[in-house]
């Protein structure tokens, strides 16, 4: 009995915190009880922004539930200063690659993604075969994972895996000197990889 009005006085602290709060006690205690508060803060807005880009009631609901589950990894990485913002662009970015793999032909940016998944999967010795369902699931993570990259790492990723540039046309591109082009990479490489193995013990 006194643990149950512990845990209910517990809850009310929690809903008296700020959502920064929130996270920096989620990323202390990875109490599932805050992902349950974020959700119920939250749950209504990213719904209308999900039913905006999908104009579907199961897609906008499979979506929103899709990025409450990938909170419970990134909020234990991510630095967030304002979470209804980041969150806001968490969401709409799942939008927007999901209405890109319903385009058949958009296999381009797939297929890159698929190499620098490969190239994370050799360096962290995964040997074992994936299923289809495995394969999509871990490249849609990848592509969650790439926008919580420092914005250098990301532009550089991206440059060079998703658009095939070379690391003197990033260079070019971004005004980076190549060994920061190589450093951004390199450590936006190592970041991914740490991210993914956090998700695969996740699930």
């Amino acid at each position: 009995m006194a643990l149950h009005f512990f845990r209910k006085d517990e809850k009310k602290e929690l809903l008296s915190l700020s959502d920064e709060q929130l996270i920096a006690r989620y990323a202390q205690t990875h109490d599932i009880e805050i992902i349950g508060i974020l959700y119920e803060r939250y749950t209504h807005l990213l719904f209308s922004v999900c039913y905006k880009y999908l104009a579907n009631d199961a897609d906008a609901e499979d979506t929103v539930m899709l990025v409450f589950e990938k909170l419970f990894v990134l909020l234990k990485k991510s630095e967030i200063q304002n979470f209804k913002s980041w969150i806001y662009t968490i969401t709409k970015n799942e939008c927007l690659m999901h209405l890109r793999h319903k385009k058949s032909g958009d296999r381009y940016i797939e297929g890159n993604l698929k190499k620098l998944d490969g190239e994370i999967m050799e360096s962290a010795e995964v040997n074992h075969l994936l299923s289809v369902t495995e394969e999509e699931q871990r490249i849609r993570y990848l592509e969650t994972a790439i926008t919580g990259l420092s914005s250098e790492q990301k532009q550089c990723i991206e440059l060079f895996y998703l658009n095939e540039k070379s690391y003197r046309e990033v260079e070019q591109i971004t005004g980076y000197t190549y060994n920061e082009v190589k450093s951004h990479i390199q450590n936006g490489k190592r970041n991914l990889k740490q991210l993914m193995e956090r998700m695969d013990r996740y699930e």
